[in-house]
């Protein structure tokens, strides 16, 4: 056995050099040793919580004397690339450098429970300290949390003492992260427990000295054996020690070999500890200290991030941040390369003087340039076939130079997307000067952002007006202390980092409780893709209740997804608020939350049934997912008797039809009532609703039109969809799916002409029969563009891979694809292009089209 450390750890070589420089077990995961850190008002200082998808944790590195981040330098052999031993050698140290912080954690919450029986014994006595239910308040969980720490710390010990290469410790990591339930308890109840520690402070003088006395033993070695802090700081240590953990995790995993046992069990523990850390760093108000302010009190940072702010009728990317006293809007200065980043102030605004503005409000608010939603979608399709050519290139030979182009490519494709798509307007004011606008993706975070200066406008606050110096020195200071360090795209992501799910997520929205009062309730769902938030689906509004059960099923498309969120609303039907622009939103925010989709969870067969719990409200839902590769594919119907998952040519002879009839219905019902719908063809109907229609299309039941005419017009537009998905091959035929994608590829007007209607003259009756009346419709669609917002281009990214895309017979021929998802992001350009030059085309006649051999001159 090694010998021990005075820490009782082992000792290990070269550890003298690093263990300073890594700093575990003051600076690093612990934050604090045993004392606590005091900003210059007195005040504790809030270690922020960090699980931002941007940040990497690394261990805390020493300052230079400028100030700057030095990085430590490892003993020769152990720089990047060093090997596997090595590597085992550096996971021995994070893991040494945790424990004596872990040590220094357990004897913090045992300083906790010190009280709890003396405060007890008082309680039956004529003058009780505390009474019991305050006592279970204020000191809730620490005893659980001292005996899964202390079980840890016991079983990890050894395993440090005796290590060698084929030492595990993941199992006890893995252990500790599913105990985090207790944690949860823990945070849930926090905020009570200072309020109580608070309270009974002010109405008891003897627990005030309690609270404000309470001794924290050193480490084994440390001569002062005992430290000073109060409750209200060890409270916080919990909440903090979570944090620490998953950097630690992090870092275990960087110097874990992939085929080391212990690699899969450390990446569960991390995946349960992100979660939960995302789940409860909405209920924590984290803080860091910036500088100190003309009065002396701490400024600190509660919040920072990238906003989208239009600037002289353009749009311009910002990184924007809100003190205790102001917002600052930044923007990154172009620096020499190897010289630090440093942040330029564009403009601040004290809180004192900061209102939101609606439309009505400012007379002069600069008018939101919306680009045509065909040129976003185009965009995501340009970013699915960089991505597609970079995981191409990494396996060929010497493709990492060409990797590196293309990275800097989709950087740039991903940029302009984060840029153009935001339309949701935030307007904030200056009393004493000019307005200013946002836009955002995600009605959540322009809540989160509202929410939060509100939060600090309750405090007394007074306006401030920065000198030059003070100005520079806050801007400078951003650098350090920003919480999202680069913008959201996934180019700035490791390979490592989970890419998300692409497919298809079904989600039922069953039900709320927890209302106070009766209202128009109704919930949409957002999904991040791209990097940023965008709603997806929206429940119907359910009437004066206190108790909504909407019950609605949705299918959401993912593209690159990792969250799920969820807003509720009280709809609005104040008049005088509803002519608004397209883009804002005046309906009022009851509650918001939001789930990680752990692709474990979601992608079983079964539906996976949750709660989000959100300002007393609690939503519940339940959601299964599909991926794209399934998704993809054509299933036949083992039915022939019904319509869907049936060949065309095989219903329109039954039906003695040229047109099938559902396809003729559902397009006299959306012209009917639905042309004039925002978004027709592309907001997703009611799933059940849609699963009701294609029963009843199937079955063939008489009540047929009475259906079609009270549903929702969204879902019939759904079930029209779902019958092109569903065809066990496509409208335009496998057969002619190659000569399609070579036709919309020709240069030269004529040849393209000629070759695009010599296909469509080469398909079958009953399918280009079908295709024209759709085509027409589509058309008559369009016209209404202004109204509906549903333009050509629009309309064929909705239909063209529904109606192109091969069934997986034909796909898997083409030996140059190698996946589903490769043919989605490679061909599905095409398939809308194939589908738009027919649209943009003149009307095109069955009879004509049958009568000419040669369509279009050559002559052109």
């Amino acid at each position: 056995m090694e010998p021990l450390s005075a820490h009782g750890l082992p000792r290990l070589s070269w550890i003298d050099t690093l263990y300073s420089n890594f700093n575990y077990n003051t600076d690093g995961y612990e934050g604090d040793g045993a004392e606590d850190v005091k900003s210059q008002d007195g005040s504790e200082t809030l270690p922020y919580i960090d699980e931002s998808p941007t940040m990497s944790p690394q261990l805390c590195m020493p300052q230079g004397p400028d100030g700057e981040t030095v990085s430590p330098t490892p003993p020769e052999g152990l720089l990047p690339g060093g090997d596997i031993e090595k590597g085992l050698e550096m996971k021995k140290l994070v893991l040494s450098g945790f424990l004596a912080s872990e040590e220094i954690y357990l004897n913090q919450v045992e300083a906790l429970l010190l009280p709890i029986r003396p405060l007890k014994a008082t309680v039956p006595t004529s003058q009780p300290v505390l009474s019991m239910p305050q006592i279970e308040t204020i000191f809730y969980k620490i005893q659980d949390i001292f005996e899964i720490h202390k079980e840890f710390y016991d079983a990890l010990l050894p395993n440090i003492q005796q290590w060698d290469e084929k030492v595990t410790v993941g199992h006890l990591f893995q252990k500790l992260a599913s105990q985090l339930g207790v944690y949860k308890a823990f945070v849930d109840n926090y905020k009570v427990a200072l309020e109580t520690a608070e309270k009974c402070s002010q109405a008891n003088s003897q627990f005030q000295k309690i609270s404000e006395n309470l001794k924290v033993k050193g480490p084994k070695d440390s001569k002062d054996c005992t430290t000073t802090v109060s409750l209200e700081a060890l409270l916080y240590k919990p909440i903090d020690r979570v944090t620490r953990s998953t950097l630690v995790l992090h870092d275990l995993l960087k110097h874990t070999p992939k085929d080391h046992p212990d690699f899969p069990l450390l990446q569960d523990a991390l995946r349960i500890s992100q979660n939960f850390l995302s789940s409860i760093n909405e209920e924590i108000d984290p803080r860091r200290t910036a500088v100190t302010t003309p009065k002396g009190e701490a400024r600190q940072l509660v919040k920072d991030g990238f906003l989208v702010e239009v600037s002289e009728s353009s749009r311009k990317l910002r990184h924007v941040f809100l003190f205790t006293d102001l917002l600052l809007c930044a923007k990154l200065k172009k620096t020499a390369v190897g010289r630090h980043q440093q942040y330029e102030c564009k403009w601040y605004i004290p809180l004192a003087d900061l209102t939101f503005q609606t439309l009505d409000d400012c007379d002069t608010c600069p008018s939101i340039q919306v680009l045509p939603e065909h040129e976003i979608e185009e965009m995501k399709i340009k970013i699915s076939v960089t991505k597609s050519e970079i995981q191409k290139e990494k396996k060929a030979p010497k493709g990492q130079s060409r990797v590196e182009r293309l990275r800097k490519k989709m950087n740039e494709q991903e940029s302009w997307l984060l840029l153009h798509s935001p339309t949701i307007p935030f307007r904030i004011h200056n009393k004493h000067g000019k307005s200013f606008l946002f836009l955002l993706s995600s009605d959540y975070e322009r809540s989160e952002w509202r929410e939060s200066i509100q939060k600090l406008q309750k405090k007394d606050l007074q306006a401030c007006v920065l000198s030059s110096v003070e100005l520079q020195v806050l801007t400078s200071s951003c650098f350090k202390l920003r919480t999202v360090h680069n913008i959201p795209v996934t180019s700035n992501k490791d390979d490592e980092e989970s890419p998300g799910l692409y497919g298809f997520l079904h989600v039922i929205v069953h039900s709320a409780k927890g209302f106070k009062e009766s209202a128009n309730l109704y919930c949409t769902l957002e999904v991040d893709s791209y990097g940023y938030f965008v709603s997806k689906a929206k429940t119907r509004v359910f009437r004066d209740t206190t108790e909504p059960q909407w019950n609605e099923e949705f299918e959401i498309e993912l593209e690159g997804s990792q969250y799920l969120r969820i807003l509720c609303y009280e709809k609005c039907y104040d008049k005088s608020m509803l002519n608004k622009d397209d883009n804002e939103i005046v309906d009022k925010i009851m509650g918001k939350g939001q789930v990680q989709l752990d692709p474990q969870t979601v992608q079983s067969k079964n539906w996976h049934m949750d709660v989000i719990e959100m300002n007393g409200i609690k939503v519940e839902f339940s959601m299964k997912f599909t991926s794209r590769d399934l998704s993809l594919k054509r299933t036949p119907s083992k039915k022939q008797s019904g319509v869907f998952g049936v060949k065309i040519n095989v219903v329109t002879k039954r039906e003695r039809s040229k047109v099938p009839y559902i396809v003729r219905q559902c397009i006299e019902e959306v012209e009917k009532r639905g042309i004039d719908e925002v978004g027709i063809y592309r907001i997703s109907g009611v799933a059940t609703d849609i699963q009701a229609l294609k029963t009843a299309f199937d079955t063939n039941t008489k009540d047929i039109l009475v259906m079609l005419s009270d549903m929702d017009i969204n879902a019939i537009a759904g079930t029209l969809k779902l019958y092109f998905r569903e065809l066990p091959e496509p409208l335009l035929t496998d057969r002619l799916y190659p000569a399609f994608m070579e036709g919309i590829a020709l240069s030269d007007p004529a040849a393209k002409e000629n070759c695009m209607m010599h296909l469509l003259r080469s398909l079958p009756d009953p399918n280009l029969m079908t295709f024209l009346t759709l085509l027409e419709h589509l058309k008559r669609v369009a016209e209404k563009e202004p109204i509906n917002k549903m333009s050509l281009h629009n309309l064929a990214t909705v239909f063209g891979p529904t109606l192109l895309r091969p069934s997986e017979s034909e796909s898997a021929k083409g030996q140059h694809i190698t996946s589903a998802s490769d043919i989605w992001s490679h061909d599905v350009m095409a398939q809308v292009q194939v589908l738009l030059y027919y649209l943009q085309h003149p009307p095109i006649s069955f009879a004509e089209l049958k009568r000419n051999t040669l369509y279009f001159s050559t002559d052109v």
